[in-house]
C-alpha cells in the first residue's frame, strides 16, 4: 500500500500552481472528476484488488498532469512526469510502468487493451453521458477557443460531432449508465449543427 493522499496532495499542488488559465477543462476540476468516477467504475466492474484500485486512482491524478508542459501530446509528459516523482513515494518500476500504461490508455480515440484500461477511458469521458454536460462541454470549448483549435460555431459543432463518432464506453456499467444519455447528447448535437447550417 502506498500513500495515495500524500501523492494527491503532491498532485494537486502541482496543478495548482503550475495550469495554464486558459485549461478551462482540462484543471484540477477534471482530474478529481475522474479520481472519482475511476472509483465508481472500478467498484462497478468488481475490481477488488488493493494495488490494482491505487494504481487505476494515481493514473487518474496523473493523466493530466502533461498539460503543465504542453496541449498536444500531453500523455508522455504526464508518464514522464510519474516516473520523476512516484519513486518517491515507494513505488517500483513495475507499478510505475503500469501506471503510464494506463495513463497511455486515454490518449484518444481509445484503444484499451484490459479491464483497467478500459475503467480509465470510461471514467476520463464519463460527463458525455450524464448530467452537467452542457456545463462541461462549454469549459471544453472555451479552452478550444483559447488554443485557437476552434474559432467558429460550425466548427465547435463539427469538433464534437466528430468526438462522438470517434467515442465508445467499454465497460458493461457505463454503457448500461452512460450510452443512452450520450446518444441523447449526440442526436440534440446533429440537430443544432443542422440548424446553425440552415
Amino acid at each position: 500500500m502506498v500513500d495515495i493522499n500524500a501523492i494527491k496532495s503532491h498532485i494537486l499542488s502541482l496543478l495548482e500552481n503550475g495550469l495554464s488559465g486558459s485549461l478551462a477543462y482540462h484543471n484540477i476540476g477534471h482530474t478529481l472528476d475522474v479520481e472519482k468516477q475511476i472509483l465508481i467504475i472500478a467498484a462497478a466492474e468488481g475490481i477488488t484488488n488493493p494495488k490494482e484500485l491505487e494504481d487505476l486512482q494515481i493514473a487518474a491524478l496523473y493523466h493530466d498532469t502533461g498539460f503543465l508542459e504542453k496541449h498536444t501530446n500531453h500523455e508522455f509528459v504526464s508518464c514522464d512526469l510519474a516516473r520523476k516523482y512516484l519513486p518517491e513515494f515507494g513505488l517500483s518500476n513495475q507499478r510505475i510502468d503500469n501506471i503510464c500504461n494506463l495513463i497511455m490508455a486515454t490518449r484518444f480515440p481509445h484503444h484499451p487493451h484490459n479491464l483497467l484500461e478500459m475503467i480509465i477511458c470510461d471514467a476520463d469521458l464519463d460527463y458525455l453521458g450524464r448530467e452537467g454536460f452542457v456545463e462541461t462541454s462549454e469549459r471544453l470549448r472555451n479552452e478550444l477557443i483559447s488554443y485557437q483549435i476552434i474559432t467558429t460555431e460550425t466548427d465547435w459543432y463539427q469538433f464534437q460531432i466528430n468526438f462522438f463518432n470517434k467515442h465508445k464506453f467499454f465497460t458493461k456499467s457505463s454503457i448500461e449508465k452512460r450510452e443512452a444519455e450520450k446518444m441523447a447528447r449526440y442526436n440534440e448535437l446533429v440537430k443544432k449543427q443542422i440548424n446553425n447550417q440552415s
